[in-house]
């Protein structure tokens, strides 16, 4: 079977791009103009792409059918990291506010990350779903069905999902809107639909794929989209965030183009590092963010220096923490299972 180098590379961006997305967020409290939202548009695809790498594995290792336990092991090693640091970010926020001038009770507080998903592990939840659905997806057979039409489908829920949200201004408690699986089905389909047609037996190629996909992974119809947006940004029209209509078609241009130009170029080391920690950096990266924060506070330094020691307490703190636990597996577990790369 040919090895997905791809994925690699996907895995180092996704995480590049959550972690700087959030760096921006400390910059922003200090400089924030259009520059800086120029600098936030690549790296709204940061969850997607956490997202869209969850299913793609998984539809190439099981193919049309999960092994015994495969939620199991999903629960395992998603959901505990979800309750160990809901429970850091919950409580160091309660410690917080606890001398603020409106106090928020413990189990309030701890029911706003848990139960409404409000802190930066939301994803956890979404890829819960999506191991859920592929676990049903693989049990009733549909890999029978053309994914392509669902992929168009799922598209146009997506874009629906989002605008009409955003065009009634629902409010609903910590991020339950964004969990919602509606809002990202068409990561879903795209990675079956990148599965189906991807030659994993070396002999095939990726001329043998459709036309309209070939056609899409065109860099010149991203390069277009690109420019559209970056025009809508000087105009001012946008927000940044992942959870956007026009992400969704951004999202599968820049996928398709780097699914078909990244295929088969070898990750090299540092790529590989970086998907090592990933999903710790993922995890860990906003705690040694706000323990940089309180360090350089009493200081005036300029801002390319700020936002230098939140990149090296971030990195080096998430990390470190990850090696650290996974020296047991309980530690794994609890903080992280860091992943193994050949």
């Amino acid at each position: 079977m040919r090895r997905v180098e791809e994925i690699y590379w996907l895995r180092a961006y996704g995480c590049i791009a959550v972690f700087l997305f959030h760096l921006l967020d400390h910059v922003n409290q200090r400089l924030d103009n259009v520059a800086t939202d120029l600098m936030r548009l690549p790296l709204v695809l940061g969850t997607p792409i956490f997202l869209f790498i969850s299913v793609f594995v998984f539809a190439v290792r099981y193919d049309k059918s999960v092994p015994d336990g495969f939620l199991a092991q999903r629960v395992k090693y998603v959901m505990v990291p979800y309750f160990v640091y809901g429970f850091i970010y919950s409580t160091s926020q309660w410690l917080r506010q606890r001398s603020s001038e409106e106090p928020v009770g413990f189990v309030t507080n701890a029911v706003e990350y848990y139960v409404y998903a409000g802190w930066h592990g939301y994803f956890l939840i979404i890829a819960m779903q999506f191991y859920v659905a592929y676990w049903l997806f693989t049990r009733w057979q549909l890999w029978r069905l053309n994914p392509v039409p669902w992929l168009w489908g799922a598209c146009v829920i997506s874009m629906a999902y989002w605008g009409l949200a955003y065009w009634f201004d629902v409010d609903l408690p910590g991020y339950l809107l964004w969990i919602a699986p509606l809002g990202w089905i068409y990561v879903f389909f795209l990675a079956l639909v990148l599965v189906r047609y991807y030659p994993l037996d070396p002999e095939h190629v990726f001329a043998e794929r459709p036309i309209w996909l070939q056609q899409l992974a065109h860099p010149l119809w991203l390069v277009l989209l690109v420019a559209l947006i970056m025009a809508a940004t000087f105009a001012g029209w946008l927000e940044f965030s992942s959870k956007e209509v026009w992400v969704i078609p951004f999202f599968v241009l820049f996928t398709l183009c780097a699914m078909r130009f990244m295929a088969g170029l070898p990750a090299p080391r540092w790529v590989r590092h970086i998907n090592v920690y990933s999903f710790g950096i993922y995890l860990a990266h906003p705690m040694f963010f706000v323990l940089a924060d309180l360090m350089v506070e009493p200081l005036s330094l300029p801002i390319g220096v700020y936002a230098l020691v939140l990149i090296v307490v971030g990195v080096v703190g998430s990390v470190a923490l990850n090696k650290v636990a996974n020296t047991t597996m309980l530690g794994a577990i609890l903080f992280g299972k860091r992943l193994k790369v050949n």
